[in-house]
This record gives C-alpha cells, sequence and structure tokens, in this order.
C-alpha cells in the first residue's frame, strides 16, 4: 500500500488548492481514505475523510464549507479541494489510508485507525 499527496503550495489568503493523493499497491475501492494537516508546533489533526464508496464524508468544523473531499476509484485518486484558504490552514497535509471493505460506508476519523500513510505535502496561507 502507497499513498503519495501531491498538489501542495503557497497561495494568498481567500485562494484555493486542490490536493491530489494518488494510491498505488492496493484496490482503493476497499479502503477509506482520510487527510490530516500538522501546523507548526501543533499536533495532528483530521481535516476531512471518505468512505471507501464515497458517500459518506467527515469534516472538521473548521473547513466545513470550504474544503470537499472526492474520490476517483478508476483513476486511484483522492482529492481535497481547498477554497476559501485562510492562514490558519497552513501545515504539512497527509492523506491516509485504512481497509473497511468494498464500497462500504464507513467512515473513520481518529488517526489511530489509519496504518497507511503518504508522505506529506506543504500547504503554505500567506500575503
Amino acid at each position: 500500500v502507497q499513498l503519495q499527496a501531491s498538489g501542495g503550495g503557497l497561495v494568498q489568503p481567500g485562494g484555493s488548492l486542490r490536493l491530489s493523493c494518488g494510491a498505488s499497491g492496493f484496490s482503493l475501492e476497499y479502503y477509506a481514505i482520510a487527510w490530516f494537516r500538522q501546523a507548526p508546533g501543533k499536533e495532528r489533526e483530521g481535516v476531512a475523510s471518505i468512505s471507501s464508496s464515497g458517500t459518506n464524508r467527515y469534516y472538521r468544523d473548521s473547513v466545513q464549507g470550504r474544503f470537499t473531499i472526492s474520490r476517483d476509484n478508476v483513476k486511484k485518486q483522492v482529492y481535497l479541494q481547498m477554497n476559501g484558504l485562510e492562514p490558519e490552514d497552513t501545515a504539512v497535509y497527509y492523506c491516509a489510508a485504512v481497509a473497511s471493505g468494498f464500497r462500504t460506508v464507513h467512515v473513520f476519523i481518529s488517526e489511530r485507525r489509519y496504518p497507511y500513510w503518504g508522505q506529506g505535502t506543504l500547504v503554505t496561507v500567506s500575503s
């Protein structure tokens, strides 16, 4: 199981970025995926997660309405569309995967549930 996060960069407040998480070595349809982030000096926190079916999603309160998680199981990609970015969104963003069954509705929030992690991509929101 390998995950590759990409799409980070420098963006001004109010701007947008789309992060991608590429999956290889496993069938994405069997895995729930989540995005986490870790800001300098802070603990890692969950941002958004999506069930293996793609039907259920979870967002932390601070990104609700601004971020959208989606997946394309054929392309083996999971995306995090981030709009209305704020300086507080500055962090290294990680994607993570957990086996949850073929196209199920289960969504997992705790990072302890995720055994597979990508390397992280840096998002910096600054003027």
